[in-house]
């Protein structure tokens, strides 16, 4: 029987090229976590964007809840929150961003689709975000999550619309890891 023989030198090559699992997939594994861009939620939201400032030349202040101003104020807010613009320099992009899980879809009890959100609440109660701070996150496979655990979502990112009963979103994330949050390393 032959046997291959391998000079440190070789091996340590082999090693490196990945051809010997252990250190290869360690290398791969650091080259591939270098390639996500751990966002954050100002960055979904383009510089030049503003939305206090459709409201300024307006009495917010003065207009009384549950009145018929309320009521068409909301509407135009919707309207433009809905509208928000998205930055589409993050198409196509790997990206790991956290936040908070609202259910879309359920499949016995497990979520196959959800909206990420910047913060506890959102979507819940009313008004939700605008649409470029929510993220409708698709799943290959239920996972057993609840409505607002706290999660990082690791996946492509689209810039892409998509409507639900809790509001409009600006993003889609096709993930490809969903893991608990922990605050990250500084």
């Amino acid at each position: 029987m032959n046997e291959l023989r391998l000079s440190r030198r070789d091996m340590a090559l082999l090693m490196l090229a990945g051809g010997l699992g252990c250190v290869g997939d360690k290398a791969r594994a650091a080259e591939k976590a270098a390639s996500i861009r751990r966002l954050s939620w100002d960055e979904l939201i383009p510089k030049d964007w503003d939305p206090q400032k459709f409201f300024r030349d307006k009495q917010v202040g003065a207009v009384r809840e549950g009145d018929v101003g309320e009521r068409a104020l909301m509407r135009e807010m919707r309207q433009i929150w809905d509208n928000a613009p998205t930055r589409l320099e993050l198409n196509g992009l790997v990206v790991k961003l956290p936040g908070y899980v609202v259910p879309v879809e359920m499949l016995v009890g497990d979520i196959k689709e959800f909206l990420l959100v910047p913060y506890f609440g959102a979507c819940v109660h009313t008004p939700p975000p605008p649409a470029n701070q929510l993220v409708y996150v698709t799943l290959e496979a239920p996972k057993p999550l609840k409505t607002m655990d706290v999660v990082w979502v690791t996946g492509t990112m689209r810039t892409e619309r998509n409507g639900s009963p809790f509001g409009n979103s600006g993003y889609r994330l096709e993930a490809s890891a969903v893991e608990p949050y922990r605050a990250p390393a500084r």
